[in-house]
């Protein structure tokens, strides 16, 4: 049986995820790729371009978690803010349900805001 260049790469990166508690040492990888055909440039470079993007995912993961505290504290605020509002109209003039507007107005600010979110998402994996 034969194998292509990207059936060798997905059964050995099936292989390395089946040993994820083991960690290597900088020569087994070198060892690994000289097996593999892999010359020490290629490899150097190969290890430079996964370390950047294991920076720049790691950037990413941080800016997602920030936008998320951010929405939170939003929707906290809005239910909060909201839940008095509503309980201040229901108590003080119950006929007037002047509560909607500061509720619909706020609801679309944190609709678009969970859209927002939701790009940064979308656009993180498409990178």
């Amino acid at each position: 049986m034969t194998y292509s260049s990207d059936d060798v790469q997905k059964i050995l990166q099936l292989a390395m995820r089946r040993k994820q508690e083991e960690s290597f040492s900088r020569k087994q990888l070198s060892e690994m790729a000289t097996e593999l055909g892999i010359s020490s440039e290629l490899l150097e470079s190969a290890e430079e371009e996964w370390l950047t993007q294991a920076k720049l995912s790691k950037e990413q993961q941080a800016r997602r978690e920030i936008k998320r505290r951010g929405f939170r504290a939003h929707l906290i605020s809005f239910l909060a803010v909201n839940t008095f509002l509503i309980v201040l109209n229901l108590t003080t003039t119950p006929r007037d349900f002047w509560a909607i507007y500061p509720l619909s107005g706020w609801g679309l600010g944190l609709f678009i805001h969970s859209l927002t979110l939701n790009q940064v998402k979308e656009n993180s994996h498409s990178s």
